[in-house]
């Protein structure tokens, strides 16, 4: 059975000021989205889960969707407030959704087989795409996952601060603990991060770093689960609070519930947090055209 794939396309674009997850970086219009679509199918994915803000599933749906669903089954998530909540309320004034965890657990009922998890406003390459596909299509026992993983410079905008989450592993490529930062920016030539004391500390530039590419068995519904209901109850007051997918891993990590293998990849990763980080997107994505990588128009019927 082919693996799946969910696409979190939830954020709002506060810090780039609109939907970035469509907006146009390829030659013939196509968005960073299109670009892991076509990735992903070609390795073998055999379905897509959209996880999009319910005022804005149509315009996914003309745009991305009504294109994906001639080569993948294709679904929509909504993660709306409200969503896997079960009764509990939601504080007056939150705007925000609950973060990268909970856009996962809306797919709970949509999701069948092995799956890998994405941001749909992030270029991952092919090869990342080739040794996740690989290692979702054979069989693994519960609490198996894995890691797409990235050094922390090859994260980072030029244009603001961003949150990653920093990876520690062992000797054998298996993951040891993700420690998420929110504030990680470049300053005079290093990286530093901003922490919630307001302390500025350096970090190594070479630090693997997840960026959301995460390859799950099943089992991990019955863990985002709980653990988000704890959350919920713990921080659910709170209008920013974030439930993220890391600090699930890592506690799984810790109990003894998980093991995750960090696969290894040359390809680069590159985003569009800022609005100034479109032109660069734009050129990097029209050298693996013009190398041959990518055809000039995606979906063009041969």
């Amino acid at each position: 059975m082919k693996p799946s794939l969910v696409v979190m396309a939830a954020g709002m674009g506060s810090r780039y000021g609109g939907l970035k997850q469509l907006d146009s970086v390829g030659p013939s219009g196509e968005s960073i989205i299109e670009y892991s679509l076509f990735d992903a199918i070609r390795v073998g994915f055999g379905k897509v889960v959209f996880v999009v803000r319910e005022e804005f599933k149509q315009i996914f749906h003309d745009k991305i969707g009504s294109v994906a669903q001639d080569l993948a089954e294709v679904d929509y998530a909504c993660q709306e407030l409200d969503a896997m909540l079960y009764g509990r309320e939601i504080p007056e004034g939150r705007t925000k959704p609950w973060g990268t965890g909970h856009a996962v657990l809306t797919t709970k009922d949509l999701i069948e087989t092995p799956f890998a998890v994405i941001n749909a406003d992030d270029f991952y390459g092919k090869q990342a795409f080739e040794v996740m596909a690989e290692f979702l299509s054979h069989p693994r026992g519960h609490g198996e996952y894995a890691m797409s993983g990235f050094s922390l410079k090859n994260t980072l905008s030029e244009y603001g601060s961003v949150s990653r989450g920093l990876c520690s592993t062992d000797g054998k490529h298996f993951l040891k603990k993700v420690e998420e930062y929110k504030e990680i920016f470049w300053n005079n030539g290093e990286v530093c991060s901003r922490l919630d004391s307001g302390e500025q500390i350096k970090l190594n530039p070479e630090t693997m770093t997840s960026m959301n590419f995460w390859g799950f068995q099943q089992d991990i519904y019955e863990h985002l689960e709980q653990q988000f209901h704890q959350f919920i109850d713990e921080h659910g007051s709170e209008l920013k609070s974030e439930f993220f997918i890391p600090n699930v891993v890592d506690r799984l990590i810790n109990e003894n519930k998980a093991c995750v293998n960090v696969l290894p990849t040359s390809g680069t990763w590159f985003g569009v947090t800022y609005k100034e980080d479109k032109q660069f997107v734009q050129e990097n994505i029209a050298k693996l055209t013009e190398k041959g990588i990518y055809p000039e128009n995606l979906w063009e019927k041969k």
